[in-house]
C-alpha cells in the first residue's frame, strides 16, 4: 500500500480536540494508557496462541519496552503483542466508534468462549492522550501471523493522518511520540521511572528501559582495578515489580508479605488488625485486598481527610481514594480492589455512577462485617480493643446504612452500671441480664462515663436493678434516633419523658402516695414554676428520684443538654427550648419551702431556693448556669444560716 493521506472522521476530530484540551487533567496518563494498550495487546496474543502456536514465531518472552531518546526528542512505547493489519488500524484508530479491545471482546462473546484473557481498555481513546504531549505520533505494526508487511501509521493531530505498507520484522507494535518542547521531561529517568511505579507497577508483564550508568572498571573476577577509571555500562532494567499481590492465592502469601503490602498503602507502621483477602465472581468480577487498621489515625474525624481504597482496572493503577467502593462509616478500612469489569468514562479518572460499584460496595461491606462479627464471636477480647479505637466511627453506619442495621446493631458495645470502666456489654447480653418485668432498654447520653455515673436520672434504676447504658460518644445522640429497638425491646433515654417502671401493683400503690404528695405539694410547685416560668416548661413531681433533689427532663422526643452541648460545639444554632424541672417529693427540702410558703408566700427565700434547685439541676447534668456568682452567694447565705450565726 503507497502511503495515503486520509481524514479522521468528524467524531474523531472531536474527540481528539477534547483530549488534547479537556478530557485528562493529568498530563502523565498517557503513558499509563499506552503501557495498558501494550498489555493488551500480549494478552490477545498469549489467549489465541493456545489456539495456534505459529502466531508467537518463536517469541514468547513478552514485555513492553520503553525508549527515550532526548537527541531526537521521542518516547517510543514497544511491544510485542499481537499487532496490527492495515484495515485493523484504520478501523481502530481512524474511528472512535470501534475498539480493538471491543471489538475482540465480542467475538470472544459471539463464539461462547468463556477464557476470555483480561483486557484493559479500548484500543484507541487511550491511543489519543499522546496528542497531549507529543506534536506527532508515529505508529508501526505488524500483525501476529501475517505474512503482509507491516503498517505505517503518522499523524501531528490536527485532523488528517497519514497510513503507508512498511518493512516490519518484528510482530508487535512500536508507538514513538514526538514531544512538544514543553513536555521534554517526560524523556527523563526519573519522570518515567515514577509514573510507571504510580500507575502500572502491576501490570503482569515487564515494562522495560535501557538504562547507562557510570561503572568502575573490574577484572575478570569483578574486582574493582584501581585507577582504571569508570566505563559507561548499559543495561536493560524492569521498572515495575509486576507483583500484584491480590492477585495471588492466599495460600501463597505469606503474613509477612501481608504486613509488607498494608504498610505500603496505608503509611501505617503497625501491623494491620485484620487482613480480608477474597475474589467476588458473578454479576461483578473483582479481586480485593483490604485492612483494618490496629489503631485509628489522628485524622480519623477531619472532614477533609482523604479516605477510600486504591482502585486499579486489570492491575492498572486509576486513583488511590476511590470513596465510592466504601461507606464513609469504614473510611478507615485501607487496601485495594481490582475490578475487571468496572465501568469507566473515557478517561478513566472519574467512576461512574453505576450499579457495578453499588454491587462492589455492598461485596465489600459484606466482607467486613461479617470478618468482625466472626472476631467479636472467636476473639472477643481483640475485638474490644479494636472497638475501643473505631467503635464510634462504625456506629455511624447504624444512622446511614439501613441495608446493614442488623448486622451492625449486633456489632455495637456500650459500657454500663453493670461493667467495669472500660468494659462493655452488646445489646443481645444486656437483653439477655434483663430481670422480669423489665420492658425496655435504658440508655443516658453524655460526654464521660465518670459524669454519668453521678447522674440523678439513674437513682430509680439502681434501686430497681435495671441496667443503664452509658452512651458517651458525640455520634450516640444520632444512633438512637435510628435504633429505636433491638429484639422488640424499645430503647428508652432515662433523661427523656416520663418513667412507668413499676408492676401494677407498685403503679397502683405509687398513683395513691402521689396523689397525696400533690396535695400536699401543689401549691409549692405552682410557685417553683411561676418563679422559673422563663426556664421551664413544667415543674412536677419525680417518679426518677431516690436521693437527689431535682434534675432536669426533656420531652420525650425532645432535646437534652448532652444534644444541646454537641450542636454548640459544633457551631450549630441550638433551638430555643424548655425541659421539665422534677421534683424529689421525698426530700426534706420539700418540706422546707413547704412550711416557708405557707407562712409567707412573699417570702425572698423561697425565689432564692427554686433558682437555687434549678441551677443545681444544672450542675448534675453538666450544663452551665446562668449566674454563677449569685449561685455562689446563695449558698454561701445559706452556709451561714445554718450555723446559726
Amino acid at each position: 500500500m503507497s502511503k495515503t493521506t486520509k481524514q479522521f472522521q468528524t467524531e474523531v476530530k472531536q474527540l481528539l480536540d477534547l483530549v488534547i484540551h479537556s478530557l485528562y487533567s493529568n498530563k502523565d496518563i498517557f503513558l499509563r494508557e499506552l503501557i495498558s494498550n501494550a498489555s493488551d495487546a500480549i494478552d490477545k496474543i498469549r489467549f489465541e496462541s493456545h489456539s495456534n502456536e505459529a502466531l508467537l514465531e518463536g517469541n514468547s518472552g513478552w514485555k513492553i519496552k520503553l525508549i527515550p531518546n532526548k537527541d531526537a526528542g521521542t518516547l517510543t512505547i514497544l511491544d510485542n503483542g499481537i499487532g496490527m493489519g492495515i484495515e485493523e488500524v484504520e478501523e481502530n484508530i481512524g474511528t472512535i466508534a470501534r475498539s480493538g479491545t471491543k471489538a475482540f471482546m465480542q467475538a470472544l462473546k459471539d463464539k461462547a468462549t468463556t477464557d476470555n484473557p483480561e483486557l484493559i481498555g479500548q484500543f484507541g481513546v487511550g491511543f489519543y492522550a499522546s496528542f497531549m504531549v507529543a506534536d506527532k505520533v508515529t505508529m508501526e505494526t505488524r500483525k501476529a501471523g501475517s505474512q503482509e508487511a507491516g503498517c505505517r501509521w503518522e499523524s501531528d493531530g490536527d485532523g488528517e493522518y497519514t497510513i503507508e505498507s512498511c518493512t516490519r520484522e518484528l510482530r508487535g507494535t512500536e508507538i514513538t511520540l514526538h514531544l512538544k518542547e514543553e513536555f521534554k521531561q517526560y524523556l527523563d529517568e526519573w519522570k518515567i521511572r515514577s509514573i510507571v511505579k504510580k500507575y502500572s507497577d502491576y501490570i503482569q508483564y515487564p515494562v522495560t528501559m535501557d538504562v547507562t550508568r557510570s561503572e568502575q572498571v573490574k577484572d575478570a573476577e569483578g574486582k574493582v582495578i584501581e585507577g582504571a577509571g569508570t566505563i559507561e555500562q548499559t543495561t536493560e532494567e524492569t521498572l515495575n515489580s509486576m507483583k500484584a499481590i491480590w492477585t495471588r492465592p492466599k495460600s501463597e502469601v505469606t503474613e509477612e508479605e501481608y504486613q509488607e503490602f498494608y504498610k505500603h498503602v496505608s503509611h501505617d507502621f503497625e501491623n494491620p488488625f485484620s487482613t480480608i483477602h477474597f475474589s467476588a465472581e458473578g454479576t461483578s468480577e473483582f479481586k480485593a485486598l483490604i485492612y483494618l487498621p490496629a489503631k485509628k489515625p489522628f485524622d480519623l474525624f477531619m472532614a477533609d481527610r482523604k479516605k477510600g481504597l486504591q482502585l486499579y482496572v486489570k492491575r492498572v493503577f486509576i486513583t488511590d481514594h476511590c470513596e465510592e467502593l466504601i461507606p464513609d462509616y469504614l473510611r478507615f478500612v485501607k487496601g485495594v480492589v481490582d475490578s475487571s469489569d468496572l465501568p469507566l468514562n473515557v478517561s478513566r479518572e472519574i467512576l461512574q455512577e453505576d450499579v457495578q460499584i453499588k454491587r462492589i460496595q455492598k461485596n465489600l461491606v459484606g466482607k467486613v462485617l461479617s470478618t468482625l462479627a466472626d472476631t467479636k464471636e472467636k476473639t472477643y477480647e481483640e475485638y474490644v480493643k479494636f472497638w475501643k479505637e473505631f467503635g464510634p466511627v462504625i456506629k455511624e453506619g447504624l444512622h446511614f446504612d439501613y441495608a446493614n442495621k442488623e448486622k451492625l446493631q449486633e456489632l455495637v458495645l456500650f459500657e454500663s452500671t453493670q461493667t467495669e470502666a472500660g468494659g462493655y456489654t452488646s445489646l443481645k447480653e444486656y437483653v439477655e441480664r434483663m430481670p422480669e418485668g423489665q420492658k425496655e432498654i435504658y440508655y443516658i447520653t453524655g460526654d464521660s462515663r465518670e459524669h454519668l455515673e453521678t447522674s440523678p436520672h439513674l437513682e430509680i434504676f439502681r434501686s430497681k436493678g435495671y441496667e443503664v447504658l452509658f452512651m458517651t460518644d458525640a455520634v450516640d445522640e444520632w444512633v438512637v434516633q435510628s435504633l429505636t429497638e433491638y429484639q422488640e425491646k424499645h430503647l428508652k433515654a432515662v433523661d427523656r419523658g416520663d418513667l412507668d417502671l413499676d408492676s401494677e401493683e407498685e403503679r397502683k400503690e405509687k398513683e395513691t402516695k402521689q396523689e397525696e404528695a400533690q396535695k400536699q405539694y401543689g401549691d409549692l410547685l405552682s410557685f417553683v414554676k411561676s418563679s422559673l416560668d422563663s426556664k421551664v416548661k413544667e415543674v412536677r413531681l419525680s417518679k426518677r428520684l431516690t436521693d437527689s433533689a431535682c434534675c432536669l427532663v426533656a420531652d420525650e422526643y425532645g432535646m437534652n443538654a448532652n444534644m444541646e452541648r454537641i450542636l454548640k460545639a459544633m457551631n450549630q444554632p441550638v433551638p430555643e427550648s424548655k425541659r421539665v424541672l422534677e421534683l424529689n417529693p421525698d426530700h426534706p427540702i420539700m418540706q422546707v419551702m413547704t412550711d416557708i410558703h405557707k407562712q409567707n408566700q412573699q417570702d425572698s427565700r423561697l425565689s432564692d431556693y427554686a433558682e437555687l434547685l434549678y441551677d443545681q439541676a444544672l450542675l448534675t447534668e453538666g450544663s452551665p448556669i446562668k449566674d454563677p456568682l449569685r449561685f455562689s452567694r446563695l449558698v454561701s447565705d445559706l452556709m451561714v444560716k445554718a450555723s446559726g450565726k
